[in-house]
């Protein structure tokens, strides 16, 4: 019973500490935010923007941290795949015997079919801008201003790069799918409005 009363008096000190119920405002504060801020594409990726000439002045100015920048913008590059990939590779599912391309929109299909990304384009601006602001803080931290011929960094990543984007229109084209849809689509409610949690799985719900 001491025990017990021991372990629940340390549980109400761990909830009732100020650091606790701050986190825990700050997360729902954060998360509403989140929220309000899905509908509203446009402004959410200017402020990526913004986020993106802040990091890239600072690099200028500091003449450094271009390892840091060589990790942001093949990490960039790795979120651009997957917005632009379809949620279910049918070449996998080819493999599998599932037949493919039931995931993917036909332009033949008389019924509007949305492209289902395997990033939704929600968590690809917020990974993104994410990613700017955590490299923005790392470049305050001199051990990470590691010396390198930075052009030799730039002409690999283009040369990644190219090739990527080379391997991704192949696939395109090979299994006849476009990942922007710029056809009007149906909405059967008059309330649906995005937010942060069911934007990422909008597409599928659509379909």
């Amino acid at each position: 019973m001491e025990d017990e009363s021991g372990n629940e008096g340390d549980g109400d000190t761990a909830i009732d500490s100020p650091l606790a119920r701050w986190r825990i405002e700050f997360s729902k504060s954060f998360q509403n935010y989140l929220d309000r801020s899905a509908p509203h594409l446009v402004r959410r990726w200017l402020v990526t923007l913004i986020a993106a000439v802040i990091y890239i002045y600072r690099v200028y100015y500091a003449y450094g941290f271009f390892v840091v920048s060589y990790g942001l913008a093949t990490y960039i590059l790795n979120l651009l795949i997957g917005f632009l990939s379809p949620k279910v590779d049918p070449e996998l599912e080819a493999l599998d015997g599932g037949g493919g391309g039931g995931a993917l929109p036909s332009e033949d299909a008389d019924e509007f079919k949305p492209f289902v990304r395997r990033l939704p384009e929600f968590k690809f601006w917020y990974a993104a801008t994410k990613a700017f602001v955590v490299a923005f803080v790392m470049t305050f931290f001199s051990f990470l201003d590691v010396p390198v011929f930075w052009p030799i960094l730039l002409c690999y990543w283009l040369f990644l790069y190219f090739l990527t984007i080379q391997r991704q229109i192949v696939h395109m084209i090979k299994y006849r799918y476009f990942p922007f849809d710029f056809r009007k689509k149906k909405r059967h409610g008059g309330n649906d409005k995005p937010s942060s949690s069911n934007t990422s799985e909008g597409d599928e719900k659509r379909a």
